[in-house]
């Protein structure tokens, strides 16, 4: 076992101590976005199907998988013991059985964990262990901040390719395609998760779409782009696109003057000791004040699962520390719930403060 997979075990196992667990087990499945808990405690990336990792208080973990997913991976990736078998939870229940575990912590309980895997553990105390395990992992290695910052990059470069193949009177989906294509080329595979926000010539409603042929663009959209280099941390860079000829809604403008003001609060606020509500404070209050609400999450931290614990809201006094990665992205909707803006950026915990990963002005781009 490398010492990139050492320093996590040693970090989740004492997450696990602190909630006196006997054994964890780490659930990942191939929707999109869910797959990355059982890479960063393996190294197998999943394809198809469905694994859980588990490891015990003491000795030495496994991954699951189902016997049918024998040949839908790259297996020789994996650096800890694989088995295969009809029922994992079973394999996972006779294992336990035989460390004399009674307490086991589940990551994946409530939306990744399969039902005859839930139902097969039966008898013992199952503990939620999502927000835990994703705080074991918040900060970042420096090796994770080399993969980080690489898929920064790709993305970076994936908004400035849609920004290039936009028009007025282009299908969403011939748009996407050339992004598309960056992001493969640069070993995302079919890790990407590529929305449009459209509306009219003057604003963006607030739905995320697909971006399909039959939704032509108008003068004015939000791409939503959230992608994973072949390191598996995935990311979000994304600004508004208008053409020069728009004429943005009043409402749009002063959204956009309120998410400069969010890029400079994220800047001063997001340092160690902060509180997410206290992030969450500062880079909401500008959209608040002009009469604003914020329809989706306002941040969270990101890494190999698109969205880990902690997010960025209210209440939540979690503290950030240097080395976390936060996906800053407030989704700002007017009074009428039609004008809507919505810009991603990634950011960086550091001892100075926040700092936004790829480079691009806080701004509406015009094409």
């Amino acid at each position: 076992m490398n010492a990139e997979l050492e320093r996590r075990y040693a970090n989740v196992r004492a997450a696990m101590a602190e909630h006196h667990l006997d054994a964890l087990v780490v659930a990942g499945s191939e929707y999109t976005g869910f797959e990355g808990a059982v890479t960063y405690l393996s190294g197998f990336q999943i394809v198809h199907r469905y694994a859980y990792v588990v490891v015990p208080a003491g000795g030495d973990p496994f991954v699951a998988f189902p016997s049918e997913a024998r040949y839908v991976g790259e297996h020789g990736t994996a650096e800890i013991e694989q088995v295969f078998h009809d029922r994992p939870g079973q394999l996972i229940t006779e294992r336990a059985r035989g460390w004399g575990a009674r307490r086991l912590g589940v990551y994946g309980l409530d939306y990744v964990m399969t039902v005859r895997d839930r139902d097969a553990l039966d008898g013992f105390e199952l503990v939620p262990f999502d927000e835990p395990f994703d705080l074991a992992r918040a900060v970042k290695s420096e090796l994770e901040l080399e993969s980080v910052r690489d898929s920064v990059r790709i993305n970076t470069r994936g908004f400035e390719v849609f920004l290039d193949a936009y028009a007025p009177g282009r299908s969403a989906a011939e748009v996407m395609a050339a992004a598309e294509e960056w992001f493969v080329s640069q070993g995302c595979g079919r890790l990407t998760m590529n929305m449009v926000l459209t509306g009219t010539d003057s604003y963006a409603r607030p739905e995320f779409k697909i971006a399909r042929r039959s939704e032509i663009l108008g003068r004015f959209l939000l791409p939503s782009l959230e992608v994973a280099g072949a390191g598996m941390h995935w990311v979000e860079v994304s600004r508004a696109i208008a053409s020069a000829d728009a004429e943005l809604s009043s409402d749009t403008r002063l959204m956009e003057d309120a998410y400069l003001e969010y890029a400079d609060a994220a800047r001063k606020t997001m340092r160690p000791g902060a509180t997410c509500h206290d992030v969450h404070r500062a880079v909401s209050t500008g959209f608040t004040e002009r009469g604003y609400h914020l329809g989706h999450v306002t941040g969270h931290s990101i890494g190999m699962t698109m969205i880990e614990f902690p997010k960025i809201g209210e209440g939540v006094e979690t503290e950030l520390a240097a080395g976390m990665v936060l996906s800053i992205h407030p989704h700002a909707i007017a009074a009428n719930g039609e004008d809507c803006l919505y810009m991603q950026e990634t950011w960086l915990v550091t001892p100075g403060g926040g700092e936004p990963l790829s480079g691009l002005p806080m701004a509406i781009f015009a094409r």
